[in-house]
């Protein structure tokens, strides 16, 4: 396997981040632009970058339209049998690059911060 150009992605490290985000958010509001993605060109405000994070944490176990989620490493029996269809394993972290589920699957204490990412994320796109 080929190692993470930046590193695993990790579920507390992240949300800690969101967090420290928005809390400076509440301090400096819609004053403070800072580019996300670097180089992108696009700059936004800190609670505009912290739902980008929550929204790429929550996309690495939302499934597609063929039921595949990127945390599942392109194993098609998560998206294909009855059986395990909507099983939702919760991994230690994450590969940087394509989201497959490293380590232990079932670090539900953590990774179960994606929870309040989902529904950030959701609300996000009620527009409430």
């Amino acid at each position: 396997m080929r190692v993470c150009r930046r590193g695993p992605i990790w579920f507390p490290v992240n949300y800690l981040i969101v967090e420290a985000l928005e809390r400076y958010h509440h301090f400096y509001g819609g004053e403070l632009q800072i580019e996300c993605p670097t180089g992108s060109g696009r700059f936004m405000d800190l609670a505009g970058v912290a739902q980008e994070l929550k929204r790429r944490l929550a996309s690495l176990l939302l499934a597609d339209a063929t039921g595949a989620r990127p945390a599942d490493g392109g194993e098609r029996r998560f998206a294909e049998d009855p059986h395990w269809r909507g099983y939702v394993r919760f991994h230690e972290y994450f590969h940087c690059d394509t989201g497959r589920g490293l380590g232990a699957s079932h670090f539900t204490g953590w990774t179960s911060l994606v929870i309040r990412c989902l529904e950030d994320v959701a609300r996000a796109r009620r527009g409430g």
